[in-house]
């Protein structure tokens, strides 16, 4: 600092710590002064002054109307290095100020007494230097700008060349010879500031960024033209104003902490956000804003600098990026999670879980009620009046409605909109429509996006944002629709999956035995469960079937694969094991026959090209593999014994009264469909009492339980077998794991009630004319000893007709059973190998018209192959009083 000669003045800001330190340099100063310093010199003042304080001075010492006055920290003349030294009359220097022993690095012990031309002039412009030393020695001021040489430190080589602007007094000294005072200027240090104020008013005037200059009242000292710009008015109108004149007042207290903060502890700002308007615009603006304190050559902080640019349109970008990462990922999230089900409801679930409530607050599904029931609806626009089931409704908002002003619909309800709704009009057009919100309700914005899938409408979704949410736009539009979309196809592919599911589940039933079963000396209850709406139809069948001679063939059989496929292959077969069946073939044979039939089932060709090619390797192009698994056993009433044969099924069940359960050891044989392999039967006489149970594989194995832990379970829990039949099923299928729908059950359960002796008539007839004869009157005494008279007659003459073929074509002992069940069953046994083959006899024919005559009598007749030649048989229906009988006489003369 330097001191300086002036008028008593007021400082603009003074503090205790200044006044105390002018006080101090004042104290220090006025004794140097004559002492023979230069008055002004910077040096000095420099070396006197404080290293900081405010702006302003403090009166120090009066003398008359002048004063000497400390400069303020941070003055000019903390920049610019002025010195000064006097010469005396002989042209010697004199006296030499600290501050010119700093700029000219010689000490004043060696400055005083040195000629000053000769000291800092180059040697070729001496002589011009001495005569202007002598004419400023005479009386004449001078200024200019000298080359100086400074002369080199001792031992530090050569001398600094170098310009000083100097300006030379000339003055008297006591003894009244003329001397002069010189003020020296380094003018390097003054280039260097002028180039620095042309840089500072270049940076702060043409800068883009809004410039601040703030003092340490948190005014604004300067402002530059970008900021004038956009607040208005010429740069100098916001000088002494406050953040408050330009932010909202929440804002600008955040702002004046930050700009105290800085002030105190010289801390920077990066990047700080400030949000505010413009005067004229209603729109928010975005500013980030650098700030740092400023300090005066001295350090002493003088203010803050504010450097800010407006970011709203960066904000503007950062958030549309913001939003298209946040749809992307919801559009990530919503493949990852829409769809995990084949389920209409649960799929419409997962959107909603999806969308409340990263992309809205309230959301709704509402389907078609004729998709929903099975009916097809062709390609195109829907029908927007027509009638929705609510499937699902989610919301992030607690009991809130849907839309104000109207009543919710529940979830599983039918409603429909309104015809000229936004929402119908949506299901019409396909297009996404706005609904406009209710005045007091607590929607704001609702978007009623359809649900196309295959150009087909299915359904509606609408998605709701509350009050204090932003509105919906554009880009959200657009998402709705993809978000709708995905789910609107999962939906279709969920809706058609049901409805091949059912299909096939109601073919498969179509398929299985109506109602309960019946059979002759057998109480039956059986079970079937399909597998769940996430799997396929299986392959799984069981049948019962009565057989002549109240016999009765048990089936149950499970196609291996699932679907429509399965399903229909499982339809062939048991209609071809029914068929076989019927012709009472042994059940070996049965399995054979319906192992050829398996293999045909996957040739082009059939069974017979199946049959020419079976040695041949198989193309797994052009055909494919069924391969099922089955178990057939026939029971015989009268005498309790049940054949089975396996073809690579579970074996059967058995549970004989007071005992434990146990499997069967029934070969399993191959499965239908390989070839190749023999089947074997197996013979057991059940007694009376006793529990037979057949079932698939879904029943006893999971992916939870193996095989043999499930088939031990399902041994374990036949601990009962004298209870109702109905209620050991569902027993069985509430102690086994029933319910995990990865495969079909089938359970057919039967309870041996054979056939009471007294319902048995048995006779041996020699071979010879008189037996036809006997065997009527055995027939006749056994239907008066049952008290089925009115079956008399007719059973008398259709015995012998049997009888008599017999004789005539047959070989052997003649054998008579009669049957009585449900119905009355006549068999005559006999040795010889030829079937009885009907035919239509001739007007003129005497013969042939015995098995016509049985066929028209009886309701049912046939033959049967037995281990030791052939059965004739024939049913009548028991007499119940609304069943008439055939007259055979009537019969007879229908025959003519």
């Amino acid at each position: 600092m330097s001191e300086i000669p002036a008028k008593a003045t007021e400082s603009e800001d003074p503090s205790g710590r200044a006044r105390a330190d002018a006080a101090s340099d004042s104290a220090r100063t006025a004794p140097g002064v004559g002492a023979g310093h230069t008055p002004g010199d910077g040096a000095d003042g420099a070396a006197a002054g404080p290293a900081g304080g405010t702006p302003g001075g403090t009166p120090a010492e009066t003398a008359g109307d002048a004063m000497w006055q400390t400069s303020p920290p941070g003055s000019i003349y903390d920049y610019i290095k002025v010195a000064s030294f006097s010469i005396g009359a002989d042209g010697l220097v004199e006296q030499w100020s600290l501050r010119a022993a700093q700029i000219f690095g010689i000490p004043a012990e060696r400055a005083v007494g040195i000629d000053p031309i000769e000291a800092f002039v180059a040697a070729d412009r001496r002589e011009f230097g001495q005569r202007k030393m002598a004419e400023i020695l005479d009386g004449r001021e001078w200024t200019g700008v000298v080359p100086l040489r400074t002369p080199a430190p001792e031992g530090a080589g050569e001398p600094v060349e170098g310009l000083a602007e100097v300006y030379v007094m000339p003055t008297t000294n006591e003894d009244g010879e003329r001397a002069a005072v010189c003020i020296v200027v380094d003018v390097r240090t003054l280039r260097s500031i002028e180039t620095d104020l042309a840089a500072s008013q270049a940076i702060f005037g043409q800068s883009p960024f809004g410039f601040l200059l703030i003092d340490t009242d948190l005014r604004v000292r300067r402002a530059n033209q970008r900021f004038a710009s956009i607040f208005g008015g010429h740069v100098d109108d916001h000088h002494g104003k406050g953040v408050h004149d330009y932010l909202p007042h929440p804002e600008a207290e955040r702002v004046t902490a930050v700009l105290r903060r800085v002030l105190e502890t010289g801390d920077s700002i990066t990047d700080m956000h400030v949000t505010g308007y413009v005067p004229g615009s209603e729109e928010r603006r975005h500013w980030s804003v650098n700030l740092y304190r400023v300090h005066s050559g001295s350090g002493r902080p003088i203010g803050i600098a504010w450097l800010g640019i407006d970011i709203t349109s960066r904000r503007a970008a950062a958030r549309e990026a913001a939003a298209a990462r946040r749809n992307l990922a919801l559009l990530n999230e919503a493949g990852a999670r829409i769809g995990n089900s084949l389920d209409l409801e649960t799929t419409a679930r997962e959107l909603l879980d999806v969308v409340v409530p990263g992309f809205c607050d309230l959301a709704t599904v509402d389907l078609y009620q004729g998709l929903l029931a099975g009916d097809e609806t062709p390609p195109g626009l829907a029908d927007g009046s027509a009638e929705l089931r609510r499937v699902a409704f989610a919301s992030a908002v607690a009991d809130a409605p849907f839309a104000g002003g109207q009543a919710p619909v529940a979830v599983g309800a039918v409603h429909h909109y309104p015809f000229n709704s936004p929402s119908a009009d949506a299901l019409r057009t396909a297009k996404p429509q706005y609904v406009p919100a209710g005045e007091n309700g607590l929607v704001q914005s609702t978007l009623a996006v359809p649900m196309v899938a295959h150009d087909t409408v299915v359904g509606l979704a609408r998605f709701s944002r509350t009050k204090g949410s932003e509105p919906f736009g554009e880009r959200d539009r657009s998402l709705a629709v993809e978000l709708a979309a995905r789910a609107a196809v999962c939906i279709d592919n969920a809706r058609l999956y049901r409805r091949e599911h059912e299909r096939a589940l109601i073919l498969q039933r179509s398929l299985l035995p109506p109602g309960d079963p019946e059979a002759s000396g057998l109480d039956i209850a059986c079970r079937y469960l399909p597998g769940n709406a996430a799997t396929e139809v299986g392959g799984d069948w069981f049948d019962v079937i009565e057989l002549p001679g109240h016999r009765t063939a048990l089936v149950v059989g499970d196609v291996m694969g699932r679907g429509l496929r399965a399903a229909v292959a499982m339809g062939e077969l048991r209609t071809a094991v029914r068929t076989l069946a019927l012709l009472d073939l042994e059940p070996a044979e049965v399995l054979s026959a319906l192992d050829e039939i398996a293999r045909g089932l996957g040739t082009p060709g059939g069974v017979q090209q199946a049959t020419r090619t079976a040695r041949q390797p198989r193309d797994a192009d052009l055909s494919e593999v069924y391969l099922a698994t089955c178990v057939y056993a026939v029971y015989d009433s009268v005498t309790r014994r049940c054949t089975f044969a396996n073809a690579g099924h579970l074996p059967p069940v058995l549970v004989e009264p007071g005992e434990s359960a146990l499997m069967l050891d029934v070969p399993p044989g191959m499965p239908l469909g390989v070839g190749g392999e023999p089947f074997e039967e197996v013979e057991v006489e059940l007694p009376e009492g006793a529990l037979l149970a057949l079932y698939t594989d879904g029943l006893v194995e999971s992916r939870d339980h193996p095989l043999d832990e499930g088939l031990q379970a399902f041994v374990g829990a036949l601990t009962d077998p004298a209870r109702p039949l109905e209620d050991v099923c569902d027993h069985v299928l509430n102690t086994l794991d029933t319910h995990h729908g990865e495969d079909d059950i089938a359970l057919l359960m039967a309870r041996v009630q054979g056939l009471p002796a007294e319902s048995v008539g048995d006779w041996t007839l020699p071979r010879e004319p008189r037996s036809v004869g006997r065997a009527r009157e055995y027939a006749r005494t056994q239907l008066v000893a049952w008290d089925l008279e009115p079956l008399v007659d007719t059973t008398e003459l259709l015995v012998s007709e049997l009888v008599t073929n017999a004789l005539r074509y047959g070989e052997g002992e003649i054998r008579l059973r009669l049957l009585l069940d449900r119905t009355l069953v006549c068999e005559v046994w006999d040795a010889g190998l030829v079937q009885p083959r009907r035919r239509r006899a001739r007007d003129t024919d005497e013969g042939g018209r015995g098995l016509q005559l049985v066929g028209l009598l009886s309701a049912a007749w046939g033959s049967r192959r037995t281990p030791r030649g052939k059965t004739v048989w024939f049913e009548l229906p028991l007499p119940d009083g609304e069943t008439s009988l055939t007259d055979p006489a009537e019969a007879l003369l229908s025959l003519f």
